[in-house]
């Protein structure tokens, strides 16, 4: 018998602290720096975004979008033997934020560790947790994605420190006699490592390079409306689909235009694109998760429909994975 896995639980979580496009132009008028609510919208979409505060780690958020999912898929932690947490803010150097939220969570014992894709990261995290499951390596995994982006941003670079925000989001992933992730695609190239980073280390006790995040802003929008429509085709070629079985596209949440740009490539309309950027801002590896808990919170994501989930961050790194719900 075939082994497949499907999404049986979603969750997401934000911290408390929602600054507007109002509030941040504030802040950034204190340090001299000019930017208002019309030139954020009108390049990004974003109107809005959360931050933690100084106390609050990746592993926190994930813990409550975890527990979010967890009573979603009706189990209990001790039912999951596989946790991946894809985020670029881990906890500490080392262990994995997945280990720290696994000791949270009481689900102490099972594989648990971190995957690094910037943007990408729940994509990849969700398709290594599918090829588990598949092979029987794992029975049900949660699988999150959760970032506080806020503490690598450069409040001195306003082209940057508008567009990001804090927060998780999380899946159950459970075995299953029915097709669920129907099929993914993943890559990479290492050559456009400079065109978004944090250029920084530590090293003897002290920072190595700039701990705080660079992009260029057009080399970047440029790649990512390239790269996703060919991961978005790819996936469905090898599912035997087109763009009409799509019923939800859930892209990463990065800037409204690459969005408009990647529906109207696929022949979607907005109506079937579930869009939180402009609430959220850009989460990074929480982004996805989060917008596809909201979909299915909504009413708007239904169970049988097909979703098609999309990435590109820093690496370069991009891909997609075509489910059904």
């Amino acid at each position: 018998m075939t082994r497949f896995a499907r999404i049986t639980g979603t969750g997401s979580y934000l911290p408390p602290h929602r600054l507007t496009n109002h509030d941040l132009a504030e802040q950034l008028a204190e340090r001299g720096l000019e930017t208002s609510n019309e030139w954020i919208v009108e390049r990004t979409g974003i109107q809005a975004r959360h931050f933690a505060d100084a106390q609050t780690t990746s592993s926190d958020l994930a813990l409550e979008a975890s527990r979010k999912a967890i009573e979603a898929a009706g189990i209990t932690p001790q039912d999951i033997d596989l946790i991946i947490v894809a985020t670029s803010t881990p906890d500490m150097v080392f262990p994995s934020t997945a280990c720290i939220l696994q000791n949270k969570l009481g689900a102490n014992g099972c594989a648990a560790f971190d995957v690094q894709a910037v943007c990408s990261g729940f994509v990849y995290a969700l398709t290594v947790a599918d090829s588990m499951i598949r092979s029987g390596a794992a029975q049900r995994a949660l699988v999150v994605g959760a970032e506080v982006f806020s503490r690598i941003l450069d409040f001195n670079d306003r082209t940057t420190c508008v567009l990001f925000g804090d927060g998780a989001g999380a899946v159950v992933l459970e075995a299953s006699d029915e097709p669920g992730i129907l099929a993914s695609d993943l890559h990479a190239d290492g050559k456009h490592v400079g065109i978004l980073c944090v250029p920084g280390g530590v090293s003897g006790g002290q920072v190595t390079g700039s701990p705080l995040l660079t992009m260029d802003g057009q080399a970047v929008f440029k790649l990512a409306v390239g790269v996703l429509e060919k991961a978005a085709h790819a996936v469905l070629n090898k599912a035997g689909m087109t763009d009409a079985d799509i019923d939800w596209l859930v892209p990463h949440q990065a800037n409204i235009r690459i969005m408009q740009s990647t529906a109207k490539k696929l022949k979607l309309p907005m109506e079937k694109v579930i869009v939180t950027v402009d609430q959220h801002g850009n989460t990074s590896a929480a982004s996805i998760p989060l917008a596809l808990d909201h979909g299915v919170r909504n009413g708007q994501i239904q169970q049988g429909q097909t979703v098609l989930l999309e990435g590109v961050g820093g690496g370069f790194t991009w891909g997609a994975v075509l489910l059904k719900m």
